[in-house]
């Protein structure tokens, strides 16, 4: 049988309580059906079920009103018992950790990297590749130096300014590509019709990209046929059926950049409106603001120093 995973845990206690099937995902930053595979075997390990999955809104069973109670003390347990030991262990002052979504952790970060050695100097570095709602618990636990991630403003972090500094490192745009012919033309340009519809390569519920990608479609200034036909969770898994001619798929502009120049994808944008099913992210770095209680690292505080020097930004009073 699979170990248990205390990130089933967390996501039980968001099911319990918010006693719904699909806002918990979206809480916990996380698709849909991986949400839904995380339940199935938290149940699987409990060799019960644990949701009554014929009552709207969504109920618990016995079983899982029990697991509930359980889960809280389990979890708060765990935290006080980490709390505890990261007292003990001192963290290596010569290397800084990082906490990165999965794509930019792919495609922005090592770019990223190779830019701020040639100015910082020589970083040791220890990446913690994750999705986006594990990336940010992670810096609000304390367990990581740096958050590194997306921002638009319609999908905002819930990080408190007062506790967490902010520094713009770089921008993302999101556009639309498919194979490029022999010609170097796409095999599919938007914005189809409704009698022949484009296919679709596109992110499963819940995926930030997605999310991103439902809003650009929302905003285009024209109507844009497109019929569904693959759905994963990843950039990197459209990318790869793009590339085979699959269909249609909105990937960050790093993630495609050697493809582009390649002449193995090409924009899938209107000819007549190249911009128009485009946007731009913010790429973002964060930390936790230093305190007496929580100091920061010689070497981070060195690296967000030199991050405050390169945006422009006045250094704050405890980077004095």
């Amino acid at each position: 049988m699979r170990a248990m995973e205390t990130n089933w845990l967390e996501d039980f206690v968001s099911l319990a309580e918010t006693r719904s099937s699909s806002r918990p995902a979206q809480l916990r930053h996380v698709t849909q059906p991986a949400f839904s595979r995380r339940i199935q075997a938290l149940e699987a390990w409990a060799g019960t079920d644990l949701v009554d999955r014929t009552s709207y809104p969504t109920r618990l069973t016995a079983a899982g009103d029990t697991l509930y109670d359980q889960a809280l003390e389990v979890l708060q347990t765990l935290q006080n018992t980490r709390a505890v030991l990261r007292a003990h262990t001192a963290p290596s002052d010569d290397v800084i950790e990082f906490a990165v979504p999965h794509t930019l952790a792919l495609t922005f970060f090592p770019t990223w990297v190779t830019s701020l050695r040639k100015g910082f100097g020589p970083l040791k570095s220890r990446l913690i590749a994750l999705n986006v709602h594990d990336a940010v618990v992670r810096l609000m636990e304390g367990s990581c130096d740096v958050l590194i991630t997306y921002h638009h403003p319609s999908q905002p972090l819930q990080l408190d300014p007062q506790h967490f500094d902010m520094i713009l490192i770089g921008e993302e745009p999101l556009a639309p590509y498919a194979r490029a012919g022999s010609d170097g033309e796409p095999l599919y340009r938007l914005p189809g019709t409704t009698s022949h519809p484009l296919p679709f390569l596109g992110y499963a519920p819940g995926a930030y990209l997605g999310r991103m990608t439902d809003l650009v479609l929302r905003q285009a200034g024209s109507a844009v046929h497109l019929a569904r036909v693959y759905e994963t969770d990843r950039a990197e898994g459209l990318r790869a059926m793009a590339l085979e001619g699959h269909g249609i798929a909105f990937l960050p502009h790093s993630a495609v950049r050697g493809e582009v120049r390649a002449r193995k994808l090409a924009s899938a944008a209107p000819k007549d409106a190249p911009q128009s099913l485009r946007m731009v992210m913010d790429v973002r770095a964060y930390r936790k603001r230093p305190s007496r209680r929580e100091p920061t690292k010689t070497l981070a505080q060195t690296l967000w120093s030199y991050l405050q020097k390169q945006a422009g930004l006045p250094r704050g009073e405890d980077d004095a």
